[in-house]
């Protein structure tokens, strides 16, 4: 039996608690399920290579499904409830009725990942504004630079997404996070502009990363949760080059005197957190 099948034989839409630098003690929700689905394919993931790419979205987990393994895990001694897992959450046409039902059962706070590729819809902004927090991904300011790092299903119009990640912080009341991988040192041009994109979105708070975890060659479910020592993963991986420690600190210190908004990187320590 192949680790895949594995993988899938196990499949539960609630994962964790994962240990995050960014939030946390974080219960995960998996609103995709067992096939990684996304409108990306990024050369970082965790989860390894998406095997279905879309932009469609469609129930994938039943409501009810998830509620009822959320139930397992009471009392839910956790710090945030994050909707993340197999692929992009907001693909998940039940989106808002999960997050008004894991805030009815816990009443613990709720938090969505996302790309951002579906905010053009409106009917995804309203369910996605139903969260207590959301953290966009922004890797690249050119176009040549997302499709680099992302590698999205389709060609991404940055200008179209500036506007729709705006409109959404219009409407949504809670904390937003841009959150930003860094693979290698960005140039002062490229820099600059990320800054523009900083003030024009006015976010709660930035999230500067890079990668700290190896790969999978092939799509793995247990991509969604912590591992003791990337030495040791049950599954073939590629291992991904870091940036320095201190072009994080640099740039974080850079963007936080330009734009007065706080940002924050992973300490060394906390390497193997997500």
């Amino acid at each position: 039996m192949t680790t895949a099948t594995v993988s899938r034989s196990k499949f539960n839409p609630v994962y964790g608690p994962v240990l995050s630098w960014r939030y946390g003690n974080s219960l995960g929700i998996d609103p995709i399920g067992e096939i990684s689905t996304c409108s990306f394919n990024c050369v970082y993931c965790q989860l390894g290579e998406i095997e279905v790419k879309t932009q469609h979205r469609q129930v994938y987990v039943p409501t009810q499904q998830i509620l009822q393994a959320l139930a397992e895990f009471a009392p839910w001694d956790v710090d945030v409830i994050t909707l993340s897992g197999s692929g992009e959450p907001t693909l998940a046409a039940n989106l808002g009725e999960i997050l008004i039902g894991i805030k009815t059962l816990t009443h613990r706070p709720t938090l969505v990942l996302t790309n951002g590729t579906t905010l053009g819809d409106p009917q995804v902004r309203e369910q996605l504004a139903l969260a207590d927090q959301v953290s966009i991904k922004l890797d690249g300011v050119s176009t040549a630079q997302v499709q680099r790092i992302n590698q999205p299903i389709r060609e991404i119009n940055l200008t179209h997404l500036l506007t729709d990640i705006q409109e959404f912080r219009r409407i949504f009341p809670g904390k937003l996070g841009l959150q930003t991988m860094i693979l290698s040192r960005w140039s002062s041009s490229e820099r600059q502009e990320y800054q523009r994109w900083v003030k024009a979105i006015a976010p709660t708070e930035i999230q500067l990363n890079t990668p700290t975890r190896p790969k999978p060659l092939k799509h793995e479910l247990a991509g969604r949760e912590n591992h003791a020592s990337p030495e040791n993963l049950p599954y073939e991986v590629r291992k991904l080059k870091s940036v320095h420690p201190s072009i994080l600190q640099d740039f974080a210190e850079e963007i936080q005197a330009q734009t007065g908004i706080p940002v924050r990187y992973p300490p060394i320590c906390h390497s193997q957190s997500v």
